[in-house]
């Protein structure tokens, strides 16, 4: 079981040090691990995910969800944020995320356009921000540059900076795919080398070595795979997404392997409100059995 890097050793400034312990000791299970609940899918993936659950179209569903779940915190987009986090504001930690895109145009040249600012975050009572890379994509290099201005940004307001760090692109669809060992590893190394706070990443599939680089085309199990993520990492802390709705059994066992990586903890959006309201409180109380087993020192 590997060990997670504590607050005072990441060499925070004092806005951020704050920010995140606020986040991660006065709410959720106030034990330095973090759940938190993405609701940016409507930007990202459009009406269709909330087919399953149409209650959770509507974003004061998901706030009352998140204070019920006893959430660390909650991801939105500056829209919905202005609309509806003001009537929960100081109950319930806020992620701004700062870019985002539809999921129409393909996804071989991927940018995630910036249409918020740390300075927005800030005004609305933020304690972190949220920013999507895409590694791999032949437009990194106009997502470094904006990325580069944001980092600089939440550095200048303390503000922690969460990267969703997602492999995109035809290079990486030739080497492995986004979700396998190389590309999310590597993913999480670049958001160590650019300066994120945390990382968002999806599990790691070792499964998939099509034409990855070596020594990845080696056989690793899925608790490999998640520990070499983390330590890819490095002091940046790591979140695990859920990514796609699929069985509790597998969830549950994805969240104790990224758990017992060291990561920092989970942050599952559709495989809590795609069920209905009491299902989803209960799927929660399961991720947080496994959270309380992993606190920090």
């Amino acid at each position: 079981m590997q060990k997670r890097a504590a607050l005072n050793e990441l060499g925070l400034s004092v806005g951020k040090k704050t920010r995140l312990r606020r986040i991660l000791f006065d709410h959720g299970l106030q034990n330095g691990t973090a759940l938190f609940l993405p609701y940016d899918q409507g930007l990202e993936h459009g009406p269709r995910d909330f087919f399953a659950n149409p209650a959770a179209s509507d974003p004061a569903y998901i706030m009352k969800l998140a204070l019920a779940g006893e959430f660390n915190g909650v991801v939105m987009q500056i829209g919905l944020a202005e609309k509806f986090f003001w009537d929960y504001a100081g109950e319930i930690p806020l992620i701004l995320k700062l870019n985002g895109k539809t999921d129409i145009p393909s996804d071989a040249a991927a940018l995630s356009p910036v249409h918020a600012s740390v300075e927005d975050a800030v005004r609305l009572g933020a304690d972190a921000v949220g920013y999507t890379l895409y590694v791999g994509s032949p437009a990194q290099e106009a997502d470094f540059a904006q990325y580069r201005t944001v980092r600089a940004d939440a550095e200048r307001f303390g503000m922690p900076l969460v990267v969703w760090a997602y492999p995109r692109g035809e290079a990486i669809e030739a080497k492995g795919g986004k979700d396998s060992f190389y590309a999310v590893d590597y993913a999480a190394r670049v958001a160590s080398e650019l300066g994120a706070d945390v990382v968002k990443v999806n599990f790691p599939r070792p499964d998939k070595r099509d034409d990855v680089k070596p020594p990845y085309e080696e056989i690793f199990s899925p608790q490999q795979a998640i520990d070499g993520v983390v330590r890819s990492a490095n002091r940046t802390l790591v979140l695990v997404s859920g990514g796609e709705r699929a069985g509790d059994e597998a969830m549950y066992r994805k969240a104790e392997q990224a758990m017992d990586a060291g990561g920092l903890g989970l942050i599952f959006g559709r495989n809590v409100w795609q069920r209905g309201y009491d299902e989803s409180l209960a799927f929660v109380d399961g991720l947080k059995e496994i959270l309380v087993q992993h606190p920090s020192d």
